[in-house]
């Protein structure tokens, strides 16, 4: 096999695995279909961690056993060697079609010399990874690795290593199939299998794992012996990871939303949208309830010294950020009747005045940047709602079209200037045009065009979504971590325009695949995981990859989270109802 590769010190390292892909997928034959290749991952050099993905590999229910393989040498090329055997020998095998095998074919990038006894696999030692993630100086792989792979939630994972001898080891979350295969049990260590079979709170549950150590000659006979089992076991037990996922899943759209509510928006020490739309997330959500307003009664002392302007909540310079805080009092003219809550609407969108033509309004930032799309047109909107005058749709509409930051793949950089596919910036762009249109009358001379600008850009998203549900940091770098919020906001996004219908049901299976890949990122606590921490216009596709993953609370998450649910109970309701907003 070719390989692509550069010298790095005195050792080759490979830069491209396209002809493994190739290999795999002729050997896939007529079945290719079946598989995916995609990436789970970032190596150091921000080069892309490949994975050959099952279709069953994240689907909800499934009579197969699913099965991942990590090939772990030193040596890319020998990985790569192995990869292909041990897939040769699953085809082949009778009970083929009761396991859902997916592979990570390579962890290491070195081919060539031997690397010498102190350099350690990717996969033998350093897990659970530490946080933050991910930002590990000696290479974010391994952090890359854990969570991928927790979150893909396999039912077993079978890691294959280069030896003279045949050896099984299983880890602490194996049950019968050690003693089938004869497997000893791996010693307590710090190696990837050794760590995902043990609870850990950087994961959502144990995963059961076996190694096996062969040398290529022997190993058919081991994968087929393995492969044997697997094919005779009736009634094959899904990991407790795997378990926990499927109950995260099965929580409905307001149980979800009340576990979040219960977390977020209790608080407004800082005039934020990350703390105002978790705000009006509490205020959607006590409508639908039997007895929402028990769920209020902190409620007043947040929000009433900003009602009765005993808080100087803008300051002397504030940005969309700050004002996008505000809206919450929209929701509460809308179910309270309050005028002074009107009012703060109001006022608030009084600060995006015009600039003039083909230049971002006041408040704004001069680069068009896209978080101005949501926090400026989600005001700008909300007034127009409230008074009927029209000037608040012009500065909307025309934020929206003078930016020139959407490129011609549909997709939006983050601002002029700043050329960079940011996931969340085009979660920004998403929910700005969705929140934009909810507003604008059927009528309006920008309607249809701002309407095809969106289609566009959701479709290009689209194409991008991962089998997880999720979206990359990066949406042009594969294996770029799967980030929480720019998945939350454009879920929200493809939703709000089905129920509202300038979505066709095209964009169904998207929009709730996101929402499985969000709903398992959230537990009962409103923790998330992997969300992008605050972010401005940075100089490098490395800068974004550097901001910190949050996995925990984190109020922006929340707030977003908790709307996109809500987003999708109506929907449904929607849909149910055979009708459009």
């Amino acid at each position: 096999m070719t390989l692509s590769t550069i010298v790095k010190g005195d050792r080759l390292v490979v830069t491209d695995f396209t002809n493994l892909k190739h290999a795999l997928i002729e050997l896939a034959g007529d079945k290719s279909e079946e598989w995916v290749w995609s990436s789970c991952g970032l190596w150091g050099d921000r080069q892309s961690l490949p994975v050959f993905l099952h279709a069953d590999g994240y689907v909800p229910s499934t009579s197969r056993a699913r099965i991942l393989v990590i090939v772990s040498d030193k040596d890319a090329l020998k990985s790569q060697v192995i990869a292909e055997g041990v897939f040769g020998c699953y085809i082949k095998h009778p009970d083929q079609d009761k396991v859902s095998l997916s592979m990570i074919p390579v962890t290491d990038l070195y081919s060539g010399s031997d690397p010498g006894l102190e350099y350690h696999s990717t996969t033998s030692q350093g897990y659970p990874p530490t946080r933050p993630f991910y930002q590990d100086t000696h290479g974010p792989q391994k952090q890359y690795l854990w969570r991928w792979i927790s979150f893909n939630a396999p039912d077993l994972i079978v890691e294959i290593c280069s030896g003279d001898s045949v050896r099984w080891q299983a880890n602490d979350a194996i049950n019968d199939l050690p003693l089938t295969v004869g497997a000893t049990r791996i010693p307590a260590d710090d190696s990837l299998v050794s760590a995902i079979g043990i609870e850990a709170p950087d994961s959502v549950g144990p995963i059961p794992g076996v190694r096996l150590i062969a040398n290529q000659s022997d190993l058919p006979l081991e994968i087929n012996r393995l492969l044997d089992v697997v094919g005779k076991t009736r009634r094959w037990k899904v990991s407790r990871a795997r378990t926990e996922l499927d109950r995260r899943r099965a929580r409905s759209y307001l149980e979800i939303a009340t576990s979040l509510a219960d977390e977020y928006g209790h608080d407004l020490d800082v005039m934020v949208y990350t703390k105002g739309v978790a705000i009006s997330g509490r205020l959607l959500l006590a409508e639908l309830l039997p007895k929402g307003e028990d769920a209020l009664k902190d409620l007043d002392s947040i929000v009433e010294p900003f009602l009765s302007g005993g808080i100087d909540y803008f300051g002397d310079n504030p940005g969309s950020s700050s004002i996008g805080g505000i809206v919450w009092a929209y929701d509460l003219v809308r179910i309270r009747r309050d005028s002074r809550a009107k009012d703060l609407i109001v006022k608030s969108a009084e600060l995006f005045a015009t600039n003039g033509l083909g230049v971002p309004p006041k408040c704004t930032d001069p680069s068009f940047r896209v978080e101005d799309m949501f926090n400026c047109n989600a005001i700008l909107g909300r007034a127009y709602d409230l008074t009927n005058d029209p000037k608040y749709l012009d500065i909307m509409s025309g934020l929206l079209l003078d930016a020139g930051t959407q490129q011609e793949d549909g997709l939006f950089f983050h601002a002029r200037g700043a050329p960079y596919y940011w996931g969340r910036g085009n979660g920004f762009a998403a929910i700005g045009f969705a929140e934009s249109l909810t507003y604008m009358p059927e009528d309006h001379v920008n309607r249809s065009n701002l309407i095809d600008i969106h289609i566009n850009h959701l479709s290009a998203l689209r194409r991008l979504q991962q089998p997880s549900g999720m979206y990359w940091q990066m949406l042009n770098l594969p294996g770029s971590y799967q980030e929480f919020t720019c998945t939350c906001m454009i879920g929200y996004a493809m939703a709000r325009g089905i129920r509202f219908g300038w979505l066709d049901s095209s964009f169904s299976d998207s929009v709730n695949l996101a929402w499985q890949g969000v709903s398992e990122r959230i537990d009962d606590d409103g923790n998330v995981v992997d969300a992008c921490i605050s972010t401005g216009v940075q100089d490098s596709v490395d800068a974004y990859l550097s901001r910190e993953a949050i996995f925990g609370r984190d109020d922006r998450s929340g707030s977003l989270a908790l709307w996109f649910a809500l987003e999708m109970y109506h929907m449904n309701e929607s849909l149910a109802r055979g009708v459009s907003q």
